[in-house]
């Protein structure tokens, strides 16, 4: 009974911090301490400058070398693809209309791992999860861009552009981050120790400015429309992804920390950049800002539960 409730003690010290900081991001922007200006400056701040920050000075202090094993993200990428492929296949059979179907989809498979995912991660290993997560996070995420784009361009009648896609890749702050750290960690270049300090004041302050935000955008009001559709995506986000992503890993022989990450970054939910991307191609933003609503709140339900299981099977 005990080792039962240590292991419901570790699961919630993952995912309660995490609620209490989005609980806290929806009060401050109901009572107007935050508002909307402050949302859309803030997450450009944390997606430009210190998660960018962060990710390159905690993978710069790792010894990267020939020998490092990337495997965990070589799978990750491939399971993504399967997954992907698979939901296109079984959404078909649910949902007839197109467009929708692209929005569905991109919802169910494209996770906020960024912020809440890496969020979960530091909660459960502390700050030596940044050298495997970071590197999940880094492949995984140009995937994500990739399939979103081909995948949305398909079903809103789009035209899928290669050098818009590979552009857009090679802006992103956060695979830009990753890239030059493995390049300072590989040539064994020395940072001063004043870069490190800054990056740790960074570090302190990314995760907790990004899950505010993250709160006191979420919205509630568009929930009554296309609920069905809503339910089905994030079931395939929340339930469906991470059970077939943690269960191969677990067949390659990953235990612990490495598990760990490919679970708690698969049950992460969905990232808002998919709302983003369907209403910058005119598609049903409303059915994706939904997605982003319930999966948010549900994955703190999820995660634990998930979490609770791979650490009573000590797993994770």
């Amino acid at each position: 009974m005990n080792n039962f409730l240590d292991v419901l003690a570790f699961s919630f010290s993952i995912t309660m911090p995490i609620f209490l900081i989005l609980g806290l991001g929806i009060v401050l922007y109901k009572v107007k301490l935050i508002n909307d200006n402050f949302i859309d400056t803030a997450s450009k701040l944390v997606f430009n400058v210190t998660l960018p920050a962060l990710l390159f000075i905690s993978i710069s202090r790792t010894n990267v070398s020939s020998e490092t094993d990337f495997s965990l993200v070589i799978y990750a990428m491939a399971a993504v693809v399967a997954t992907y492929l698979i939901l296109e296949v079984l959404m078909k059979f649910w949902v007839e209309d197109k467009a929708e179907r692209a929005v569905l989809i991109q919802g169910a498979f494209r996770s906020n791992m960024g912020i809440i995912g890496l969020a979960y991660c530091v909660n459960a290993y502390g700050n030596d999860v940044y050298a495997v997560a970071s590197v999940y996070l880094g492949g995984v995420t140009i995937l994500f861009n990739i399939l979103s784009v081909i995948g949305l361009s398909r079903g809103l009648g789009g035209n899928i552009n290669a050098f818009g896609i590979l552009k857009g890749i090679a802006k992103n702050p956060l695979i830009l981050a990753i890239l030059a750290a493995f390049v300072t960690s590989i040539t064994g270049l020395k940072l001063p120790a004043t870069v490190y300090k800054a990056g740790d004041y960074f570090a302190q302050m990314t995760l907790p400015l990004a899950l505010l935000c993250a709160g006191a955008s979420l919205s509630f009001s568009s929930l009554k429309n296309g609920l069905f559709g809503s339910l089905l995506a994030s079931v395939g986000k929340l339930i469906f992804i991470p059970i077939i992503l943690t269960f191969g890993g677990y067949l390659l022989g990953y235990r612990g920390m490495e598990l760990g990450v490919l679970f708690l970054m698969s049950s992460a939910p969905t990232a808002s950049a998919s709302y983003i991307m369907v209403r910058a191609m005119n598609g049903n933003s409303a059915l994706a800002a939904n997605i982003i609503v319930i999966t948010t709140l549900a994955s703190l339900i999820t995660t634990s539960i998930g979490v609770t299981l791979l650490r009573s099977f000590s797993l994770i």
